[in-house]
């Protein structure tokens, strides 16, 4: 990439600072990353506040690994100048009115969009009138996790005074959501009524729904709780175990692993968020299993089926396009799932979730553990016709299940 010069870009530079400094930034990404080390892939940057002073916090996202660096207001215009000059060639900043969206060519030309936020209130708007302000109070009393709790400031949803950072408000409704699912399957399940109950998340990840949960169980229901956040990548384990620590929690932790070889007993509750392709299938099994009341699955990838299926050939003409071909592939997939699930006990819901942060895979198998058992011979026989009218040889839960 040819070399920029840097007063082409001081005027954007400029925009993140003032973004950052006034606390309106909602999001800053660069992207398209030309630099020298091959595993790093982009930098996300918002607004963090620790003891009284506000920085910047940078996540360096790498292949296989994140790391946040808090930095300096001070040295943020020398950063995002160092990073467009020689490292990136895409920039994103979105705040409370504009979105600036800045691209640089091969030959080091730089084109910058600038437009206002769509979503940016407009005037008369702002104002809000005493009956407005009443209805609010009474919406947020409603929410099912409390904006002050601790754990939040923690990873970053809440700043100091327990105001959600802009950038993080996609998160923050995904946590309610989620809470607000699983809240309506304990009631169903009875799950409140235990002594203790035992929770597996595979996939943790940053762990913001692991601590939800956690959190949930612990100070709205008052119930002892044992959590297990199950990650492949040890340098977020890490980070969990130390967030844990730091907020003096108890009944929660973190291991490496994935879920295909994770041992699990005793397990109430079975989360699996974006299990690739099989790994959901080892997820639901391990719920099955173990007796879980509430298995909470987002699958993703799903490969297994599509190449085996053998559409009619009244469907070839709809099935010649491969976006198609996916969904409907994926469709059976997620239909035999829950199938199956029904077939071992289970009432199964399945059903499109709040878009999850930084993805389109949106869909939830919800799975509750029946009180009273049931003739399901009815359900195996649609899923050997299922099979049949499709050719399909294989689902990997179907065969793990035996």
């Amino acid at each position: 990439m040819s070399n920029v010069t840097p007063l082409e870009l001081n005027g954007f530079v400029q925009e993140c600072v003032n973004a950052l400094t006034d606390n309106t930034l909602q999001r800053l990404v660069f992207s398209k990353y030309r630099g020298d080390d091959k595993e790093l892939t982009r930098i996300a940057v918002r607004s963090v506040e620790l003891k009284g002073q506000r920085l910047a916090s940078c996540l360096y996202e790498y292949r296989t690994n994140h790391i946040t660096k808090n930095v300096e207001l001070a040295d943020v215009s020398n950063l995002c100048q160092q990073w467009l000059e020689s490292d990136f060639q895409s920039a994103h900043l979105m705040t409370n009115e504009w979105e600036v969206q800045l691209s640089i060519s091969k030959k080091g030309k730089v084109l910058i969009n600038k437009y206002r936020n769509k979503n940016a209130p407009k005037a008369s708007e702002k104002k809000i009138s005493v009956d407005d302000d009443a209805m609010s109070h009474n919406r947020a009393k409603k929410r099912f996790v409390e904006q002050h709790r601790p754990y939040l400031r923690e990873l970053g949803i809440t700043d100091a005074k327990g105001e959600i950072i802009p950038s993080m408000s996609r998160k923050w409704k995904q946590i309610n959501k989620f809470i607000e699912v699983l809240s309506r399957a304990i009631d169903n399940t009875g799950l409140a009524d235990k002594n203790e109950v035992h929770i597996a998340d595979f996939g943790s990840g940053k762990a913001y729904l692991t601590f939800a949960v956690h959190d949930y169980f612990i100070d709205k229901l008052q119930v002892k709780t044992q959590v297990t956040g199950v990650e492949l990548r040890q340098g977020l384990v890490d980070l969990c175990n130390q967030t844990a620590a730091k907020l003096a929690l108890t009944g929660i932790k973190f291991e490496q692993g994935d879920v295909q070889h994770f041992k699990a007993q005793g397990i109430n509750i079975m989360i699996a968020l974006h299990a690739c392709d099989i790994a959901t299938d080892y997820a639901l099994h391990m719920g099955i299993q173990t007796g879980a009341e509430i298995i909470m699955c987002s699958p993703c990838c799903h490969k297994q089926i599509r190449p085996q299926m053998q559409s009619p050939q009244l469907l070839a003409p709809l099935l010649q396009h491969g976006i198609h071909l996916g969904q409907e592939a994926e469709m059976i997939t997620d239909g035999l799932r829950a199938l199956l699930l029904e077939a071992h006990g289970y009432d199964t819901q399945v059903f499109e979730f709040i878009s999850l942060e930084h993805t389109s895979k949106n869909k939830m198998i919800l799975a509750q553990k029946r009180k009273q058992p049931r003739d399901n011979s009815a359900i195996l026989q649609q899923i050997a016709d299922i099979k049949a009218f499709y050719g399909i040889n294989e689902q990997c839960l179907e065969t793990l299940l035996g």
